[in-house]
């Protein structure tokens, strides 16, 4: 790559990594998982939230990420189904922030690894935010030499680097003194997360993706 390709290539990365590390739904969800379940739990969910994030990455690079982000139905499609996700999610946590002390050990604290790839795998594909995120980047990583090749590189990279970043959420959030705290204040904890989910709901619900 020339010298001016390369500084956008760097530039395009490090603005999808602070998105991706940025607190959202994806880092929310790792970050509860691995306090509640432990490290393995929060690899797992962190597993199928970077294969969604490659996903994205994938269809952006091949060139239909524009497609998708112009249309104003698919991405209404993907908010509506994003942010009933996350209401979802916002439940599960209401419950269990209700749930009797005496009742803890009734958590699905052994939910299988496979169905925790599946709701990180799913939390990311349904997020509209994503796609335009991957577009955003991928044109500024281009801007000066429009080729496939930059677009994979940064669509590698930046997949690899989302990945590490899911596994280091759920590396810290998995730490014995983390998960003490947790266990004390549970039920508080559960209380912020199911607010925290239910306010993203709404915030995706309102974003405007398509003006």
């Amino acid at each position: 790559m020339t010298d001016p390709t390369l500084l956008a290539a760097i530039t395009s990365v490090a603005t999808f990594v602070f998105a991706a590390g940025s607190p959202g739904p994806a880092t929310l969800a790792v970050s509860a998982t691995a306090m509640a379940g432990g490290r393995a739990r929060g690899m797992a969910l962190a597993a199928g939230l970077t294969f969604g994030l490659a996903f994205w990455g994938g269809v952006v690079a091949l060139g239909f990420g524009a497609l998708v982000a112009e249309s104003a139905a698919i991405l209404m499609v993907l908010k509506l189904i994003g942010a009933g996700y996350l209401l979802y999610l916002a439940i599960g946590s209401g419950r269990a922030a209700l749930r009797p002390a005496k009742q803890e050990n009734l958590a699905p604290l052994d939910e299988p690894a496979g169905r925790l790839m599946r709701r990180g795998l799913f939390l990311n594909l349904s997020n509209p935010k994503a796609v335009l995120a991957w577009v955003a980047a991928l044109a500024l990583g281009t801007e000066a030499a429009s080729t496939s090749a930059v677009s994979i590189l940064i669509v590698v990279i930046c997949a690899m680097l989302g990945g590490s970043i899911y596994t280091g959420y759920a590396t810290l959030f998995s730490l014995a003194p983390v998960m003490a705290w947790y266990q004390r204040f549970r039920r508080w904890i559960e209380g912020v997360f199911a607010a925290l989910f239910a306010g993203a709901a709404l915030r995706l619900l309102i974003w405007r993706g398509v003006e």
